[in-house]
């Protein structure tokens, strides 16, 4: 993961990108995605909607993790097209540091090591989490050639939406944070 920038008027941490109709294909259509950097070298985020067919308990199992409870309920999120077989998880959670953890804001804080995991399997980690599988990349410019083409609406992000809204309402709920319906915008949108 990058590290630590310095938060300017531009920079996109800790904001949401919506995608807009026009992004039809693919693991971007209809996504929300959690900024967690954003700086001149580029952007990094997580898709935060939509679910793999693979559970929490499947991930334990295949990394020989026991659990104390079910979490066979509990999806993984595909997280992005970058690094698909690594996990990144999202979580609201001030008191522990993890071996390895990027500090977003004061409230959120992704982490890639395992011993996260493991802390939740045995109901010592985050209760708030979010599990995903890759991230969202964006190379120097390129997330600021995506937002000028439209193909992104920007707002900052509110932790509920992450951590207290089902997956499948999470693209709504942020849109409705601007007064928006995502099903009445038109995939032709242009500059005015």
């Amino acid at each position: 993961m990058p590290g630590r920038i310095s938060a300017s008027s531009d920079c996109l941490r800790d904001h949401f990108l919506l995608a807009m109709p026009g992004l039809s294909e693919g693991l971007f259509s209809h996504s929300i995605t959690y900024i967690c950097e954003h700086g001149e070298s580029g952007a990094m985020g997580i898709v935060i909607n939509q679910p793999l067919d693979l559970s929490v308990a499947e991930i334990f199992e295949h990394l020989q993790i026991t659990a104390n409870n079910d979490f066979s309920e509990i999806p993984v999120m595909a997280g992005g097209p970058v690094q698909i077989d690594h996990g990144f998880v999202l979580h609201r959670d001030k008191s522990i540091d993890w071996e390895a953890s990027l500090k977003v804001t004061e409230e959120i804080t992704l982490t890639t090591s395992r011993d996260i995991l493991r802390a939740i399997a045995k109901d010592k980690g985050p209760s708030e989490h979010l599990i995903a599988l890759g991230y969202a990349g964006w190379s120097a410019g390129q997330l600021e050639h995506e937002l000028a083409e439209n193909s992104w609406l920007t707002l900052p992000a509110n932790s509920d939406v992450i951590f207290s809204t089902p997956a499948d309402q999470r693209l709504g709920a942020a849109a409705a944070l601007l007064g928006i319906d995502m099903n009445l915008i038109s995939a032709n949108a242009g500059h005015a």
